[in-house]
């Protein structure tokens, strides 16, 4: 599915007529060709689903069995993504991943590129460690997968609440992670 720049643009004239502005004031006449250019780049994830975001970062090295016992762990990946509920930005977020290689090691910046593109959608910061997840399972062929995501979401701090301070801590884990309490609290330790 194409971003519709043309109906992002008619919408976004629409929005700030609503909003009481005029579109055809200066400073504005170019904002919603500003905001479709922006969109097409911020969800470009939409364009995509997990099994093709798979298909696009599969770039691994084969690795003999009895070297692949430990977990590989990428800290702090940055990536921004929008709360579908409110089309706010979810901000300074982090993501943690780590695997358990099954014969083959991912590319390690294919695991920071799976993150950003999972992001660029209209996302649940849930949803986005559980898509993650999926795609490193399916890339990997390991089970053995753990995504921990530390976010800041613009629908608490610039509205509502308007806590500055909180940060919301997602978990998702499978195999050896979801089973073996001691490699978790590993995992977590690393993650401090």
């Amino acid at each position: 599915m194409a971003i519709d720049k043309d109906a992002i643009r008619e919408h976004i004239r629409g929005i700030i007529k609503a909003i009481g502005d005029d579109p055809d004031r200066e400073g504005l006449r170019e904002t919603p060709d500003r905001v479709a250019r922006m969109y097409e780049e911020v969800f470009d994830g939409m364009n995509y689903t997990n099994d093709e975001i798979a298909d696009m970062f599969a770039k691994y090295f084969e690795m003999p069995e009895s070297d692949c016992k430990e977990m590989v762990f990428v800290k702090d990946i940055e990536v921004f993504s929008y709360c579908e509920h409110h089309m706010a930005l979810m901000y300074d977020m982090k993501v943690s991943v780590a695997y358990i290689p099954k014969d083959k090691v991912l590319g390690l910046s294919k695991i920071a590129r799976i993150a950003d593109m999972v992001a660029k959608r209209l996302q649940l910061q849930e949803r986005i460690g559980t898509d993650i997840a999926y795609i490193m399972k399916k890339v990997t062929g390991s089970e053995d997968v753990a995504v921990i995501i530390e976010g800041c979401h613009s629908c608490m701090t610039a509205r509502g609440i308007k806590n500055r301070s909180s940060k919301t801590i997602t978990t998702t884990f499978s195999g050896q992670f979801l089973e073996d309490a001691a490699l978790q609290n590993r995992l977590m330790l690393l993650c401090k």
